[in-house]
Order: structure tokens, then C-alpha cells, then sequence
């Protein structure tokens, strides 16, 4: 049988490891600038430095916040679904299978926390769970849920009490009461100390700061998404699919801006914060979910489209190692810029820091290439995968 065009004779898609491979290089970049979470910087007093902290924070922010993370997290669902079809086109139920394979993400998703405290995959463990609930409802219910939590139910039900009871203030905010205890440890706490603090206070404020700000629904609806593309095989190409990414991409971009400026101008006409704050959290999500759509369509209609997809498809080694990727590069980060390591926060602003991350994603990149020459899985994802059929036959 051919093998289908942008995929490999085991059957992977390409496009799906690269799309997964520039999440994680904008992921790291990111996090490169924030000092991991780490929000300590020296004074700059240059005005060419603070021009280029400030085009550099705006432009990244810009181009991958919100949006790197929401590609992860639609690329999780879409690996669930290439799972759970192989085993059921085997006669095998992969659900049993699949809860242990989030506890095992929940594992290594604490060793992740011991380094990072806004780590995510202690969270995809726990909500991974929605797509054991989910997988076998028709496509038509899927999409009406994963669109009601999109739109922030418990966002939408603070607005609507600020706004017919005028003594509603909301919920009390606990994020930024954890991370200011953990900023004191990053700051001044040795290694141990860092360690315990993260896997306590630097876990709950990685979890209140995703419910807080609609992570936990966005993310549950961005998995049946993800899982939803893999059913109707949009990753694949054909004319059709083509169709479909030139719409998306003209949609996502043309809803962006709006919802842009509506959170710009937002203060100017409500003064009442317990409006203001889960509207703004409403509009900002589904701006990121259209700017999100719009750079995946780009992507899309490029490889498959243009001569620049052999230079895409230089990021596939990458994007295959992403839980490698994502795992290392907590490590190196925690190293480098808090207190218990090389303390770079004192001395890197914005524009260092770009700049480490480039070295550190250049470093990761040089590894993938190498180590996928002579092995199919990255250490990580060959841990995860042995690991999950312990006791079983795939």
C-alpha cells in the first residue's frame, strides 16, 4: 500500500511532529525570557536595551503566549486518538491502558516540577482524563463540549453574577500567594530547598494559576480538539483538508484582532473589576485559540503547499522528542537562572536571556538530531512508552 503523502511507512505524520516541535522551541524561548517562571531581573538603564527587552518580551509574548502551550495541548489529543484507534483497530480497549499511561505522566510530570514551578504535564495528567470520558461519543457531542468549556463556563458565571448583583467580588485569587512564597526560595534557597518548594508551593501555584485563568477548561476542550482532528483526518492531505486550513487560517485571523482590541478597551467602558477580570479571561482565550488556528493553518498549507517543506521537515527529530524537550530544558533552565544554580537572573535581562534560549533550543536540537539517527523514540518518550505496556501487548 502507498503510504500516504506526509507520512512515514510506520504511519506518522509529519506535520503533527513539527507543529509539535515549534510549540516546544517557542515554549522554551519563552521561558527563557521569564527566568522560568523566575520573574527577577537586573536594572537596565540603556535605552537601546530597554527598546529591544521590551520589542523582544512584546513580540514572543505575541507570537507564542498562549499559543505554544495551546498547540501542546491539541497535539496530546490528537496523539490520544492515534492510540486509541491503532489498539480498537486491534479489538483492544487502549481507556484501562490509557489511565495508567497519566499516572505515569503524573510521575514524570513531578520530576519535571522539581525544577520548574509552572510546569503543565502534572496537569495534562489529571485532565487527560476527560478524553477517556469522551472518546467513544459521537463527533458531533465531542464538538459541542469542547466548544461550551472553551467558552469559560465558570468565566462566564462570575459575569453574570458581577453583573446582576452588584456585591459580587468573585472568587479570591491564591496563584500569586504561592508563587510569592516560591519566589523566595528561587531567589536565595539551595537545591533541596528549591526541590521541596516546588513540588508543594511551586505545584499549587502552577494549578490555582490554571484554574484561575481558564487553563483547566481550555486545555480539557483543546484535547477533544486535537482528538476530534485526528478522527476526521485533517492532519492528512487532500484537497479538501487544503479547503479546510485556507478557511481556518482566514477565520482565525480575521476573529484575532477583534477580540484583541476588545481586551485593549475593556477598562475605558466597565470600571467593575469583577466584570472586567473573567470577561478579559473569556475574550483573551478565544484570541489566543484564533491566533493559535491561524498559525497551525499557516503551517499546514505551507508543507504541504510550498517548497519550504523540506526545511520544515528538518524540525520533525525535534518534535518528536517533545517530552524530552520539554523535561531537559526545566532542568537547564532551573540551572541556569535561580538561586540555587548559576543565578543568571542577576545578571541576564530580556534580550540575554532571547539569547539563551536560542543556545539552549539550538543545544536540544543538535541532541534530537543525533540521538533519532540510531533510536525511534527519545529517552523520555522510550521511558513512557515501555513503562505504559508493563504487563500488556501493544
Amino acid at each position: 500500500m502507498e503510504t500516504p503523502r506526509g507520512t512515514t511507512p510506520s504511519g506518522r505524520i509529519d506535520i503533527a511532529d513539527i507543529l509539535r516541535g515549534f510549540a516546544v522551541m517557542g515554549i522554551i524561548v519563552l521561558h527563557s525570557i521569564e527566568h522560568y517562571n523566575f520573574y527577577s531581573f537586573p536594572e537596565v538603564t540603556g535605552e537601546w536595551l530597554k527598546f529591544t527587552d521590551t520589542v523582544i518580551w512584546e513580540s514572543m509574548f505575541f507570537t507564542f503566549g498562549g499559543k505554544a502551550y495551546a498547540i501542546f495541548a491539541l497535539l496530546f489529543g490528537f496523539s490520544f486518538f492515534i492510540q486509541e484507534n491503532r489498539q480498537r483497530e486491534k479489538g483492544k480497549d487502549f481507556r484501562g491502558r490509557f489511565a495508567w499511561r497519566l499516572a505515569l505522566l503524573f510521575l514524570l510530570g513531578n520530576l519535571n516540577a522539581m525544577f520548574f514551578t509552572a510546569e503543565i504535564l502534572v496537569m495534562y495528567s489529571m485532565v487527560g482524563f476527560v478524553l477517556i470520558a469522551v472518546c467513544r461519543w459521537s463527533t458531533r457531542w465531542i464538538l459541542i463540549t469542547a466548544t461550551f468549556l472553551m467558552l469559560q463556563p465558570i468565566a462566564c458565571w462570575d459575569v453574570f453574577s458581577a453583573l446582576t448583583d452588584p456585591a459580587y467580588t468573585g472568587d479570591k485569587q491564591l496563584a500569586g500567594y504561592y508563587f510569592t512564597q516560591a519566589f523566595a526560595i528561587q531567589e536565595n534557597g539551595t537545591f533541596w530547598e528549591t526541590l521541596k518548594m516546588n513540588l508543594w508551593e511551586g505545584q499549587l501555584a502552577s494549578l490555582t494559576w490554571a484554574w484561575e485563568h481558564g487553563r483547566i477548561f481550555q486545555t480539557a476542550a483543546l484535547f477533544m480538539f486535537g482528538m476530534l482532528i485526528g478522527r476526521t483526518g485533517k492532519f492528512l492531505y487532500s484537497e479538501e483538508n487544503m479547503k479546510f486550513w485556507f478557511r481556518a487560517l482566514l477565520t482565525g485571523i480575521i476573529v484575532f484582532f477583534p477580540l484583541t482590541g476588545l481586551v485593549s478597551i475593556l477598562p475605558e467602558f466597565i470600571s467593575n473589576t469583577a466584570v472586567t477580570i473573567p470577561l478579559n479571561l473569556i475574550l483573551q482565550s478565544l484570541a489566543n485559540l484564533a491566533f493559535m488556528v491561524f498559525i497551525i493553518s499557516i503551517l499546514i498549507l505551507l508543507f504541504y503547499s510550498s517548497k519550504i517543506a523540506r526545511l520544515m521537515r528538518r524540525l520533525i527529530p525535534y518534535g518528536r522528542m517533545s517530552l524530552t524537550d520539554y523535561i531537559t530544558q526545566s532542568i537547564m533552565g532551573s540551572l541556569l537562572f535561580y538561586g540555587w544554580g548559576f543565578a543568571l537572573h542577576k545578571h541576564m535581562g530580556i534580550t540575554a536571556s532571547f539569547f539563551i534560549g536560542i543556545v539552549l533550543f539550538l543545544l536540544q536540537y543538535g541532541f534530537a538530531c543525533w540521538w533519532m539517527k540510531s533510536h525511534k523514540n527519545g529517552p523520555f518518550e522510550w521511558l513512557w512508552k515501555k513503562a505504559t505496556w508493563i504487563g500488556g501487548k501493544k
